[in-house]
């Protein structure tokens, strides 16, 4: 699908940030795809075709017999050359120059770069105030640059923090400009982009009238089935295949009875009032909660929810007439991560962004019109397909819903309070302009009652905590550091709304160490 677009090409070594490069340069309008440096070949080359190549960072140790190379036909290949950290010191090392370990040369952190040697094509915008900072998190240095290369900028530690071979179009950091610990990362990226000669042809206008134009090919007159569970990337994989192939098109909306305040009502009324979208409205509350009854264990209560959603989805899914594809809101993330740089084994996707196991059951064929995307790309896209900035900016939900915000054994009593004390909180959020601040934000109820005092009279109710946290990506996130004004207010709220409820905590934990939801 992505054939028609100038093409960068990531070749990855193992780096914990490489999808930030692609991140980087998806911001730049510059379409490019991670591939592991097993797996690109003089072959791969020829067919990807990429107008230029970026070489990541990666945990291992060009010294070390074996260690991973780019491809040989790269340098002869005559497209820019980018080295990155450990993709550095591969190229210093492939084209005749020297790495070694130690000697007490590593850096690992924050360092400053000063200039050398000149003006360099890909610092323009660099060095205005003499030295810039970077990010530092290497153990081997490079001792000895390659023939035809020059040194552009020396750290403390990094004498050959920046080299190139201009003539040959060869530039190599030894730093890590895709984090945001390099301020002037992106500019750099941005003057490499600029010097392959990229018009900047990735854009959500294009890719949609790609994607659909794709969907059509692959799907052509069968029918199609989306699991749709409310959350941003179903709903746009939704609209986008509903745009392309109309009443083809049948979602299936599964209400296990652990989603927050009206949002089955809300979610079924967007597409159905918004979209004419063919909808079927599962209410299986009372399966659900039936089979969580008097379970308390976390992974428990997530396989049991798991399990449960894929025997109702098939069933609802074996009513459609026709159906030959199943739809899933796979994301770029979830694909880079089924094939890691070693090729081990692939990293379990989130429940709610696709329905795992139902293909090879239903004997379906998959339809993935996200694959290519990352999450702020998709909302891109949601905006680009008039989604409602409502559904567009929600915070993630998890796929076991309120059922992991409800630590111990769920009941009904207990799901009723914290959907409203739930929606309390974030209706407080909301009216203090604080949501798209927030990364996540929900309520729990805990498992234990407290003493309180109401009135002239003593109770005995549920505890409440509510948690915000800041984000990029979720795998680390910090607390939103709330007022202690909106704290108290909101404390306030909650007891006086919500029956059953005299105590609120705010939960302070960072991840790591702890999660981002309570189980």
């Amino acid at each position: 699908m992505t054939q028609s677009h100038e093409r960068l090409l990531i070749i990855d070594f193992g780096s914990q940030v490489t999808q930030l490069i692609a991140r980087r340069l998806r911001e730049l309008n510059v379409y490019c795809e991670i591939h592991p440096y097993n797996r690109v070949n003089d072959a791969f080359l020829r067919d990807f075709a990429p107008k230029a190549v970026i070489l990541s960072g990666g945990p291992d140790s060009v010294t070390r017999e074996g260690s991973p190379r780019a491809p040989e036909a790269l340098w002869s290949f005559g497209v820019p050359v980018l080295g990155i950290c450990y993709g550095q010191q591969t190229m210093m090392q492939q084209l005749g120059g020297m790495v070694e370990s130690g000697h007490g040369t590593a850096e690992f952190g924050r360092a400053f770069v000063t200039p050398a040697n000149g003006d360099l094509s890909i610092l323009a915008g660099w060095f205005e105030e003499g030295r810039e900072q970077v990010w530092m998190s290497h153990g081997d240095h490079v001792s000895q640059i390659a023939p035809g290369f020059e040194v552009y900028g020396t750290s403390p530690n990094a004498p050959f923090a920046v080299t190139a071979d201009v003539s040959r179009n060869f530039y190599a950091v030894q730093f890590h400009p895709e984090v945001h610990h390099t301020p002037k990362g992106a500019k750099l990226y941005e003057n490499f982009i600029k010097l392959a000669g990229f018009s900047g042809d990735w854009t959500m206008a294009g890719y949609r009238e790609q994607a659909i134009a794709a969907i059509r090919e692959q799907v052509g007159s069968d029918h199609v089935i989306c699991g749709l569970s409310g959350g941003v990337d179903s709903s746009v994989t939704a609209i986008l295949l509903h745009e392309a192939i109309g009443d083809q098109l049948t979602c299936v909306f599964v209400d296990h009875g652990l989603l927050r305040k009206n949002e089955a009502a809300d979610v079924v009324k967007m597409f159905r009032d918004n979209y004419k979208i063919k909808l079927i409205a599962a209410d299986e509350s009372d399966l659900f909660l039936g089979a969580l009854e008097g379970v308390s264990d976390p992974e428990v209560k997530r396989k049991t929810i798991g399990k449960l959603f894929i025997d109702v989805f098939q069933k609802y899914a074996n009513e459609i007439e026709g159906a030959k594809f199943l739809a899933q809101g796979t994301l770029y993330p979830d694909v880079i991560e089924s094939v890691s740089f070693s090729g081990g084994p692939s990293v379990t996707i989130k429940s709610h962004h696709n329905v795992g196991g139902l293909p090879e059951k239903m004997g379906l064929k998959l339809v993935e019109p996200l694959r290519e995307l990352f999450k702020d790309e998709v909302r891109a896209l949601g905006r680009e397909l008039g989604l409602p900035a409502s559904f567009i900016g929600r915070h993630p939900f998890p796929g076991p819903g309120l059922a992991i915000r409800c630590p111990g054994e769920i009941t009904r009593e207990k799901l009723a309070i914290l959907q409203e004390a739930d929606a309390v909180y974030i209706d407080q959020i909301r009216k203090h302009g604080l949501y798209d601040e927030i990364w996540q934000a929900f309520a729990a109820i805990l498992p234990m009652k407290t003493v309180g005092v109401m009135g002239d009279g003593r109770t005995y109710d549920y505890a409440v905590a509510i948690r915000a946290v800041t984000s990029v990506d979720g795998m680390t996130a910090d607390t939103y550091p709330f007022s202690h004004e909106f704290l108290g207010e909101t404390m306030t709220r909650i007891i006086n709304e919500v029956k059953g409820v005299n105590r609120v905590f705010y939960d302070l934990t960072s991840k790591p160490p702890g999660t981002i939801e309570l189980e």
